[in-house]
C-alpha cells in the first residue's frame, strides 16, 4: 500500500498502545508513504491526532492536510453509531484526494528515483 488513512480514538491524550505498537513493528515499511489522520473523542481527538502525526513523521510518512476530527457528542448517535455532521463531507473528500495525490507523488522516492 502506498497511502493510508489512520482512524484513531483519543486514549489518555494519546493514540492507543496497540496502534503505536503496530506502527513501530513495521518500522521502515512506512517510509516515504502518505497518510491522513482521522481522530475522534470528547475533544475531537486532537491530542491523539498530534501524537500520531509526530509518530508518523519519525517514520518518514508524509501526513496530509486536511484531517478529520470528530466529536463523540456531535458526530456519533448515542456515542456509538457514527453519523458525521454534513460539514465534514467536503473536508473528508479533500483529505482522500490529498492522500492519493501524495501517494502517487512519493512513488518515485520509494523507487529510489528523485523527480
Amino acid at each position: 500500500m502506498d497511502g493510508f488513512i489512520f482512524v484513531t480514538p483519543e486514549y489518555n491524550n494519546n493514540i492507543t498502545s496497540a496502534l503505536k505498537d503496530h506502527l513501530d513493528y513495521l518500522g521502515s515499511e512506512w517510509h516515504h508513504k502518505a497518510a491522513a489522520v482521522v481522530s475522534y473523542g470528547s475533544t475531537l481527538g486532537i491530542a491523539a491526532s498530534l501524537a500520531l502525526r509526530s509518530t508518523l513523521a519519525n517514520l518518514k510518512v508524509a501526513v496530509v492536510e486536511p484531517q478529520g476530527a470528530f466529536s463523540l457528542f456531535n458526530d456519533f448517535e448515542n456515542m456509538s453509531t457514527f453519523k458525521p455532521l454534513e460539514v465534514h463531507h467536503n473536508r473528508l473528500g479533500e483529505m482522500i484526494d490529498d492522500v492519493v495525490l501524495w501517494s502517487n507523488a512519493l512513488k518515485s522516492v520509494r523507487q529510489g528515483v528523485l523527480a
